[in-house]
């Protein structure tokens, strides 16, 4: 556990709002997981049993009625996506920040002591890379899991829309 205390120290403080961004993302992402893999399912197979039940699939009720579960299900499917953008688009830019305020106390460091001491230059040069990292590595591992929603909601509401069947 010292090795991450040890890493965080040398990212800066910007680092510690990358990982409060990195926490909430991955919040995010179980939750979507849970929801695509185990409440998906369960809730259209229940649409689909209630249509089942109908008595009629062709009037323009039904299809109102078909229309609202999928434009339901399909919401239901898209929740916390645009959220899951933001900290997407706002990780790189926290990295952005971070490679900024490094960069600045190297100058910082140059300006006191010249050019001759290196030691106190890797401290601002760590608080310039590090930051930048995480916060593509954030992104990076975000848009892999945004981009994988989107298609398990699509894939989920057309697997519904299938079932929903008006003959």
């Amino acid at each position: 556990m010292q090795w991450l205390l040890d890493f965080m120290a040398q990212g800066g403080p910007v680092l510690y709002g990358i990982l409060v961004l990195c926490v909430l993302l991955w919040s995010l992402i179980i939750e979507r997981l849970w929801f695509f893999y185990r409440e998906m399912p369960r809730l259209n197979r229940a649409i689909a049993e209630r249509w089942a039940q109908r008595s009629e699939h062709q009037s323009w009720n039904a299809r109102k009625i078909r229309a609202a579960w999928l434009s339901q299900q399909k919401q239901a499917a898209q929740q916390y996506l645009s959220l899951v953008g933001i900290l997407i688009a706002i990780c790189p830019l926290m990295g952005l920040l971070g490679t900024v305020t490094g960069m600045v106390s190297v100058f910082d460091v140059l300006a006191v002591t010249g050019t001759g001491n290196a030691r106190a230059m890797a401290s601002g040069i760590s608080q310039a890379t590090i930051p930048t990292m995480a916060g593509l590595v954030v992104a990076l591992t975000g848009l892999y899991f945004r981009t994988r929603f989107k298609r398990l909601s699509e894939r989920g509401v057309h697997q519904l829309a299938e079932w929903l069947t008006t003959d």
